[in-house]
């Protein structure tokens, strides 16, 4: 069984956990950010309740430690997916901790998917597309088709 890892903003955490379940669906294992999971189980998906590091600096250890842990769930993965919605009017929105991840996958030699368009308004477009990215105009099937579970 093939095992995805799915990245994104934590805005888009709800779409995340309906996603896995379709790839799950699929015949895929997958795997999703800490905080998507505990939003999950509790119902609340306001991020502003998850980072507290912008109201306490001193809570900047939870980042890291959130940061390292989805990078280790990149390297067990296989291929990872990109969720790339819009965020604050930017289309195919897709940050800096996203890129990282990205990128983490790119050295691993591991296939990366957007769901979405490359957004071409982003300071990162030049490497998003020398990662190789692969997008799926929103089709997850297009994944499925591509990378099969």
């Amino acid at each position: 069984m093939k095992i995805i890892t799915i990245c994104s903003s934590a805005n888009f955490y709800k779409e995340v956990m309906a996603l896995k379940q379709q790839l799950e669906e699929l015949g895929y294992a997958v795997l999703v950010p800490a905080t998507a999971q505990k939003m999950q189980a509790s119902g609340d998906f306001d991020v502003a309740s998850y980072k507290t590091w912008f109201g306490d600096a001193n809570d900047y250890h939870k980042k890291a430690a959130l940061m390292r842990g989805h990078f280790d769930e990149v390297a067990k993965a296989d291929a990872v997916l990109i969720v790339n919605n819009e965020k604050h009017g930017v289309a195919n929105y897709i940050g800096g901790n996203v890129l990282m991840e990205m990128a983490l996958a790119f050295y691993q030699n591991k296939p990366i998917y957007l769901l979405n368009d490359i957004p071409s308004e982003s300071a990162f477009e030049e490497e998003i597309i020398g990662l190789g990215s692969v997008p799926l105009g929103g089709d997850i099937q297009k994944l499925a088709t591509s990378f099969p579970a």
